[in-house]
């Protein structure tokens, strides 16, 4: 049995605007990152010696390439931990579908190892060393819905209504490199602000009224088959790309209304049903591990 098991949970942009771009080569955004209840699953096993090792099963990623074997090995060096761990990958959620799969992984890699290891850092501290991985491994690390700004690191955690969302999977893998190094790219859209909200609440009224995604015709035109995809799904609701990546999603009042859809699928199509949720996953496996051990 690993000595601990956490979720790494999916997300959602339920909008992206991007603003500009940086003298760093960075993108200025807006995004609002909507967690759900659906995603990987990481196992973690302590070691006797201070070794990382990582069964990501059928993903042919070379070790130290790995995000969470950069995950670890960056906890590591932060804290001077000598402890070791094997961790194993579960794998859910697709490479390249704009829903932070190996992110998430990652973010969970630092708060199940900052817990086993006793590294007592706090969650701005994990989220620091998060940032130096990839733009999106803070919100999870943070574990909050949440509006998000600069590159996607300055976060304002949000409350969304609950909603469930069909989540479709073309059968391709977008590079988030070469959608924000393309020419086409929409780099100067307006900012919108959060002041006017009471209570950081987003009804779907405010959601539908800015929901967009400026990475989205780039991407349609350079996969065919995330048009294909958001073309179908959108005969049943309004229908959006995630992220920069290839998943588009659609958002639903029942479970039930959505995997009704999904049924019908055209064949060898994929995708799935989550509802969205304000808190991570991971967080609350973390919080009733933590009532159970006395930590």
């Amino acid at each position: 049995m690993p000595d601990l098991q956490l979720p790494a949970p999916a997300k959602l942009n339920l909008f992206l605007r991007i603003l500009g771009r940086r003298e760093d080569g960075y993108h200025r955004l807006q995004t609002l990152f909507q967690l759900l209840d659906f995603g990987d699953q990481l196992d973690f096993e302590l070691r006797a010696d201070s070794e990382i090792s990582v069964d990501a099963g059928s993903l042919q990623i070379p070790l130290r390439e790995n995000l969470i074997y950069r995950a670890a090995h960056l906890l590591q060096q932060k804290t001077g931990c000598t402890g070791g761990a094997h961790i194993r990958l579960h794998k859910n959620l697709p490479l390249g579908g704009g829903i932070g799969g190996g992110s998430s992984d990652a973010a969970t890699t630092l708060l199940g190892l900052n817990q086993l290891w006793q590294c007592h850092l706090t969650l701005d501290e994990l989220a620091q060393l998060g940032r130096q991985l990839g733009a999106d491994v803070p919100v999870f690390v943070r574990g909050r819905t949440a509006w998000a700004e600069g590159i996607g690191e300055v976060l304002t955690p949000v409350v969304t209504e609950t909603r469930h969302y069909l989540v479709l999977v073309p059968d391709c893998q977008v590079s988030t490199a070469a959608v924000f190094d393309d020419p086409r790219l929409t780099r100067d859209s307006t900012p919108i602000t959060l002041a006017h909200l009471r209570d950081r609440r987003l009804d779907s009224e405010w959601l539908e009224e800015y929901s967009g995604n400026d990475c989205q015709p780039l991407v349609e035109s350079l996969y065919p088959a995330v048009r294909a995809a958001r073309e179908w799904l959108q005969q049943f609701a309004r229908a959006h790309l995630t992220g920069t990546g290839a998943c588009v999603f659609a958002a639903f009042d029942a479970a039930h209304t959505a995997e009704s859809i999904l049924a019908k699928a055209p064949a060898g199509w994929r995708g799935f049903v989550a509802a969205g949720v304000q808190e991570s996953p991971a967080h609350r496996q973390l919080k009733a591990v933590s009532k159970i051990t006395g930590a």
